[in-house]
């Protein structure tokens, strides 16, 4: 299993493989679709979101995304760069999404953290910074809205250290900022890049100077003194270490503005210079080398009806290892199939291309007919299984049923698919004769989202009853299924999807409660997987 391929290892190398997060609003999306516009995917960039009379954004293909204006599902787009194959997953930057975002990171190398300099270190941007930080994957600093008011930049750069723990270096410096915003400083060769024109639909570059030649070129004394004094002061910290930034201990920082597309190209060029290539990737055999002949990968993202006139289903995979080929015969070691993958697709956006080969990196559509599962790995020769996806405890519950007994078949129908997808997670408490779905969400827009996909893809009207629970624990070493539980007034013990007991909990207070009254039972927040199969279909 340690063989190196040269062939593969050289596509390794020319591969990066990164998600953006953010707080709503920071302008993640748009920087998205300013990076595929310098990438030559698109000949015009999308709208910023929720502008109705100018087109959605190109990694917005929901309905609902652009009615809301906002990301509800992680998205994949594949563009190529300087020779670089970038693999560019786009997240939902709402808290309600924070599951499909960490699902996400778990198929990427790097992480790009978009802020907004006006609002700096928002709540949700510090969250998903923590699961960056969970999966211990680098991340890199885009500073965005330069050309508007906000937190003065070195003020930035202290927030972005107390508050995330995480060191920001500096590889480029702004000419002032908000209304008196000029251009760009790159900190290393001391090169300036000034701004004249706004366009936001096409590449723009700049104006190249000198640092110390900006006053002849029009920009203000003052501002060219604060840049200069400013630039010199970070010269002497702006030195990265590399062993420290894929460690996620430090971050290069860029500033930009996304919209106008000033310093979107030089983020490009200095991100892709920085972000690493594939690496090797744990599993429970240990680690599986990239680069190696034989083909493995995992499936990260389930989406149903992306192709709304087929209704079909794709299973986004990520290939970790060795080289795919269309039509090859893989071993599925949770059920210990073999399994022929015809049907391969490169997805950008809503559209797809037929795949005939891939390479670690790479995210490859797969026609799913119900055989994969989120977290599934899929490989070529001795069988094992990637690290699992876990499952965090949802903080909203509720009943949701379907008035029209006639329409029973399609909602049944949709609640399976969405819960194949990770968009829900659904519990059933055993002790009720009518066993009535429990739904458990992150937040109240990811059931609003199921319950407008039931309706608008399964053509199942739906109702929503809210429960009162805000938490729930897997349970562990408890006999008899957790039936002889001390539990406090209100609390419920119910099963998840693969009957594993589960307690929904009003508060805190409750779930401490319980763990006080049951000291031999493991109450876990967090759920990991049972162990997968072997190759002939039993369990480890």
């Amino acid at each position: 299993m340690t063989d190196i391929d040269p062939s593969v290892y050289r596509e390794v190398q020319r591969r990066r493989t990164f998600a953006i997060i953010s707080h709503p609003d920071a302008g993640k999306t748009t920087l998205t679709e300013k990076l595929l516009l310098f990438g030559g995917c698109i000949e015009v960039a999308g709208a910023v979101r929720g502008r109705k009379s100018q087109k959605a954004a190109t990694s917005d293909w929901l309905e609902l995304e652009k009615q809301r204006g906002i990301s509800v599902s992680s998205t994949v787009l594949t563009f190529e760069y300087d020779d670089v194959c970038v693999n560019l997953l786009d997240t939902p930057g709402h808290h309600d999404f924070s599951e499909d975002t960490y699902r996400t990171l778990m198929a990427a190398d790097c992480a790009v953290m978009v802020l907004d300099l006006a609002k700096g270190i928002e709540a949700q941007t510090e969250k998903l910074f923590r699961v960056c930080a969970l999966r211990q994957i680098p991340v890199i600093t885009f500073v965005n809205k330069v050309d508007r008011p906000g937190i003065e930049p070195l003020e930035l750069l202290g927030e972005i250290e107390s508050k995330l723990g995480i060191e920001p270096i500096p590889q480029n410096w702004p000419i002032g900022f908000g209304p008196d915003f000029r251009g760009l400083v790159e900190i290393r060769s001391r090169r300036a890049f000034l701004f004249d024109d706004r366009d936001g639909d096409r590449r723009i570059t700049g104006r190249e100077t000198s640092l110390a030649g900006l006053t002849g070129e029009g920009v203000p004394p003052e501002l060219a003194t604060q840049a200069a004094e400013e630039v010199e002061l970070l010269e002497s910290v702006s030195q990265l270490d590399m062993q420290a930034f894929a460690a996620g201990k430090a971050s290069p920082v860029f500033f930009g503005s996304a919209l106008t597309n000033w310093g979107v190209e030089h983020f490009l060029r200095g991100f892709l210079a920085l972000c690493p290539p594939p690496g090797n990737r744990n599993s429970d055999l240990g680690p599986i080398p990239a680069a190696r002949s034989a083909f493995a990968g995992f499936v990260f993202k389930i989406q149903a009806n992306l192709d709304p006139r087929h209704r079909d289903r794709v299973a986004f995979l990520r290939v970790c290892a060795g080289r795919f080929e269309r039509e090859m015969e893989v071993l599925h070691p949770r059920t210990g199939k073999r399994l022929r993958l015809p049907r391969a697709h490169r997805v950008f956006g809503q559209d797809r291309e037929t795949m005939d080969e891939a390479y670690p990196g790479d995210i490859i559509g797969l026609v799913n007919p119900g055989e994969f599962r989120l977290g599934d790995t899929l490989c070529v020769g001795a069988p094992f299984e990637y690290e699992p996806l876990p499952q965090f405890s949802p903080e909203m519950f509720a009943v949701l049923r379907c008035p029209d007994t006639s329409r029973r078949k399609q909602f049944e129908r949709g609640l399976t698919q969405l819960l194949e997808e990770g968009a829900i997670q659904v519990f059933a408490d055993p002790q009720r004769a009518r066993r009535e779905p429990i739904l458990g969400a992150v937040g109240v827009l990811q059931l609003d989202v199921v319950k407008f996909r039931m309706e608008s893809e399964y053509g199942a009207q739906t109702s929503v009853n809210w429960l009162p629970y805000k938490l729930a624990r897997w349970v562990g070493d408890v006999p008899n299924g957790g039936k002889e539980l001390r539990l406090a007034y209100g609390a419920r013990l119910v099963q998840d999807q693969w009957g594993q007991p589960v307690v929904l909990f009003q508060s805190t207070w409750d779930a401490n409660y319980a763990a006080g009254e049951n000291p031999t039972a493991r109450f876990s927040a967090i759920r990991i997987p049972p162990a997968p199969a072997t190759s002939t279909g039993k369990k480890n």
